[in-house]
Formats: C-alpha cells, sequence, structure tokens
C-alpha cells in the first residue's frame, strides 16, 4: 500500500476529485494549506496598495492507495492539477506499513 499526498492549486479539486474516483479511488482527504516554493510568493495590489503574500493557498490531498493503483493514481493527479503554470503543487507518494478501518477493525488493503 501507498500514501499519496498531492499538493495542489484550489481551483484544480473538483476536476481532481473526479478524475481518481474514474479510476477507483474511493476516498481522499483534502486540507486547506498555504506554503510557498521556488517562487517565494508574490505580490498583489489591494486597494491601491502593493503588498506580499509569501504564503500561497493550496490544498493537500492525501489518500491511500493499494499497490497496483499507486502509479495510476500519481499520473492522473499529475495530468489533471497541470496547468502549466508556476505553483501547479507537488505529489509525493511513500510505503505504508498499516492500515486499520477503526470502526470494523479491517486491515491491510481491506481497510482502505
Amino acid at each position: 500500500m501507498k500514501m499519496v499526498m498531492a499538493v495542489i492549486k484550489p481551483f484544480k479539486l473538483d476536476e481532481v476529485r473526479d478524475a481518481l474516483t474514474g479510476i477507483g479511488v474511493q476516498g481522499v482527504t483534502v486540507t486547506e494549506v498555504r506554503g510557498f516554493g521556488r517562487q517565494k510568493g508574490h505580490t498583489e495590489i489591494y486597494r491601491g496598495a502593493e503588498y506580499e503574500v509569501n504564503y500561497l493557498p493550496k490544498l493537500k490531498l492525501e489518500l491511500a492507495v493499494p499497490d497496483e493503483l499507486a502509479e495510476r493514481v500519481l499520473e492522473t493527479i499529475a495530468n489533471t492539477a497541470k496547468t502549466g503554470q508556476i505553483g501547479d503543487g507537488k505529489l509525493f507518494a511513500w510505503d505504508l506499513t498499516a492500515v486499520v478501518r477503526i470502526r470494523t477493525g479491517e486491515s491491510g488493503s481491506d481497510a482502505i
């Protein structure tokens, strides 16, 4: 099993969710986050005053998937979330050693 974490632009959420559902992903946890990458934020003008936005709003998606689905999930998110602009986000994946569904006590792939 793999844990996949994606940091994407907020307006891409519905499109990414629909694409993941289409390939068989059954659950995603979404968290509103703020951060910066190489661009280190940007400058905006509000009511005539210029100010720096150091931390940009993003969404963090976390999903546990079976090993055989992991590569497809990464490709799907990368293709769907891509705008071609700076700040499209990042994808991370790592091995899961244990998963337990609290309600039923199921573990491993059955708990996903």
